[in-house]
């Protein structure tokens, strides 16, 4: 019996209804699939130490409460210092530092509206209850804000729940898979989704060593600089470098400003931004190569593309989850044949493909030559044999 072969415009049109139903899905279920989302790559993460402490004859129950335990406990530690660190800012944004913010203002507009004849609007200063009336949602009303306050609870309280969870039943979802794809082998099924789950913790623990490295190394800047703050403003940096592109140009711009208002010298906020650009191209030439390798391994259209529809799907933390994500698809893209071309253009650009085609061409055309020739060669002792 011959089977119906699909033409590659309709796999291509099914594929593409695909994504769009799986974009709905996202927007409509953001409540449920954030949290479990970051859960599923925080368990991914936590798995290993799990391994380790269940080889130790400790059961698995107790093991996953122990790496949760500690791994809070070090997330808590952290933002614990950062909220200290923006207890002392405040504190300063609060005292002089609003006199000096509110001078700075003034000469900005004084000087835009003398030079380009541009008001910013703010000739009295920076005027913080307006900033906020900005800001404030239209419908903020009492109970909209305790009602946002408890949909925050409960996703905080909901990601220790689904890790837990997660890393109890890790097996029973991987023994799940290979009843779903029955007719692939299990042994393959298997490696794929530990290589799924090396990616996904090989991006995290990498992607948070660079963090520390820079927090670090921005700190260390700022405090040679004589920047007040300079633990909070290089944490903070160090962290936004989780999102790829745009999060050093964020991470910069709160220390050039502060260096503005603090400081009498403009030798100041420049030497803070040429430092944290040196750094960033250090840590894009150097540290992220050596530190992460080639695990997520996308091209900066796709990852730039990612950021965009993250962003506007789930906000910032869409941004920071979507990278692992497109590598766990990308991954899976290769596992078929017919979805391979769109794991190559989620990729890397492969530079050899084209030297690999001039090849070929070239050595097809050096054989045809030769079959010429021979085929000549025959034809001529044929004929000298007729003759």
């Amino acid at each position: 019996m011959e089977t119906l072969k699909v033409p590659n415009y309709i796999k291509t049109v099914f594929i593409a209804l695909l994504i769009i139903i799986i974009v709905f899905f996202m927007i409509i279920a953001k409540a449920i699939l954030v949290p479990l989302l970051i859960s599923g790559y925080i368990a991914m993460l936590l798995t290993s130490s799990c391994n380790r402490l269940e080889r130790r004859k400790i059961p698995r129950s107790i093991s996953a409460a122990i790496c949760l335990i500690l791994f809070i406990t070090i997330i808590g530690g952290i933002f614990f210092l950062i909220y200290l660190q923006l207890r002392g800012f405040m504190h300063d944004l609060g005292g002089d530092l609003t006199t000096k913010l509110n001078s700075f203002v003034i000469l900005a507009n004084k000087w835009c509206m003398e030079t380009f004849g541009f008001d910013l609007g703010m000739p009295n200063g920076f005027e913080f209850k307006k900033a906020v009336d900005m800001v404030k949602p239209v419908d903020g009303t009492a109970t909209q804000l305790f009602v946002n306050m408890l949909n925050t609870l409960s996703n905080v309280i909901l990601l220790p729940v689904f890790i837990f969870f997660l890393l109890i039943y890790r097996d029973h979802l991987a023994v799940f898979v290979t009843k779903v794809f029955s007719k692939q082998d299990n042994n393959f099924l298997l490696d794929k989704l530990t290589s799924i789950r090396k990616i996904v913790h090989s991006y995290i623990f990498g992607a948070s060593k660079v963090m520390g490295i820079l927090a670090v190394v921005n700190t260390a800047v700022l405090f040679a600089l004589g920047i007040k703050h300079a633990i909070f403003f290089g944490v903070v940096a160090g962290m936004l470098n989780i999102v790829p592109y745009l999060g050093p140009s964020l991470g910069v711009i709160m220390p050039f400003f502060f260096a503005l208002i603090t400081k009498d010298s403009l030798f100041y906020p420049i030497a803070v931004a040429v430092s944290f650009i040196f750094i960033q191209l250090l840590e894009g030439a150097f540290l992220t190569p050596k530190i992460t390798g080639g695990n997520v391994n996308l091209n900066a259209l796709v990852t730039f593309l990612g950021l965009l529809v993250g962003g506007a799907i789930w906000g910032v933390l869409g941004m920071i989850l979507i990278i692992p994500t497109i590598a766990i698809l990308k991954k899976l893209f290769e596992l078929s044949p017919d979805t391979q071309p769109y794991a190559y253009l989620f990729g890397e650009e492969d530079d050899n493909w084209f030297k690999k085609r001039n090849r070929k061409t070239k050595k097809a055309k050096i054989e045809k030559e030769k079959d010429k020739e021979h085929d000549a060669k025959i034809k001529d002792i044929m004929d000298k044999g007729e003759n």
